[in-house]
C-alpha cells in the first residue's frame, strides 16, 4: 500500500471556506493517499504546544514577542511542521489560500534529500499596503516562501525548532528562513505558488494558485485571476453538502 502523504494546511476559522477549498482541490486531484492536516492554532493551545500572545488594533493583530502585525491564525505555528512530524519524513505545508490543480504528488516527486526545505522563491515586494480586506501587508525578507514549504522534516538543520524557537523567536526571522544556511534551501517551481492579483500570467494554468492578496469571497477580490475556479470548487462543496 503506498504511504499517504502528509499535507499540513494552515486554519484560520476567519477562512474556514478558503480551508475546505483548499484541501478539496488536493483531494480531487491526489493520485495516491493523502493525510491532510488542519493547522489549528486552538488545538495546539489546548495541547499546550502554542503560546505565543498578542493584541488586537483595529482589523489587525499585533504579535507580543516582535510587536509586528501579522495575519493569520497559522503565521507562526505552520514552522512547528518538523515536530508535528516527530522530525522524519517529508511534509508539505500550504497556507489555507490555495487552490491546486494539478497531482500533489508531482510536487512531492521533486523532493531532495540535501535540503531541509523546499519553496518558490518569489521576489515579492508588495506595493500595496493592505490586503484581505483591509490587514496590513507587511514587508520581509524572503516574503511568501513560507507560504508553501515543502519540509524535509528529518533534515538535522530543522531539529533546531523547538517549541521554544517557534514562540518565542522573530515572525520575520521564522519566515525568512533564518536558522539555515542558502544551501539548505531548495527551489520549487514557480507554478506551484503563483501569486494570483501579483505575478504575470505563467500561459498555463499554475499547479497551485495561491490567493494572497485574498479569496474571492473577500470584497474587492471578487475579480483575481482564478476567481472563477476556486468559486466553482466551493459551490460543488455547498452542494454536495445540502444533498447529504
Amino acid at each position: 500500500m503506498t504511504e499517504p502523504l502528509t499535507v499540513v494546511i494552515g486554519y484560520d476559522a476567519r477562512e474556514a471556506d478558503a480551508y475546505e477549498v483548499c484541501r478539496a482541490s488536493l483531494l480531487c486531484h491526489a493520485s495516491v493517499p493523502l493525510h491532510i492536516v488542519k493547522l489549528d492554532q486552538a488545538a495546539l493551545r489546548r495541547a499546550g504546544w502554542y503560546r505565543r500572545e498578542w493584541r488586537q488594533e483595529g482589523q489587525n493583530r499585533i504579535d507580543m514577542g516582535d510587536l509586528k502585525p501579522f495575519s493569520t491564525d497559522f503565521a507562526f505555528s505552520r514552522f512547528f511542521c518538523p515536530a508535528l512530524s516527530l522530525y522524519q519524513g517529508w511534509a508539505l505545508f500550504c497556507d489555507c489560500d490555495f487552490l491546486f490543480t494539478r497531482d500533489i504528488a508531482e510536487l512531492f516527486a521533486l523532493r531532495d534529500d540535501r535540503y531541509a526545505v523546499m519553496c518558490v522563491k518569489h521576489e515579492h515586494d508588495p506595493a500595496e499596503a493592505t490586503k484581505m480586506g483591509g490587514l496590513v501587508q507587511s514587508r520581509y525578507h524572503r516574503k511568501n516562501w513560507s507560504s508553501l514549504v515543502l519540509w524535509n522534516c528529518a533534515h538535522q538543520a530543522n531539529a533546531f525548532l523547538t517549541g521554544y524557537v517557534v514562540n518565542e523567536w522573530a515572525g520575520g526571522w521564522l519566515h525568512g528562513f533564518s536558522w539555515l544556511r542558502d544551501e539548505d534551501i531548495g527551489a520549487l517551481p514557480h507554478k506551484w505558488n503563483w501569486l494570483a492579483g501579483v505575478d504575470a500570467p505563467l500561459g498555463e494554468t499554475p499547479s497551485g494558485i495561491h490567493f494572497t492578496l485574498g479569496v474571492p469571497t473577500i470584497p474587492g477580490c471578487e475579480k483575481t485571476p482564478y476567481a472563477a475556479l476556486w468559486r466553482s470548487v466551493r459551490a460543488s462543496l455547498e452542494a454536495r453538502s445540502e444533498a447529504a
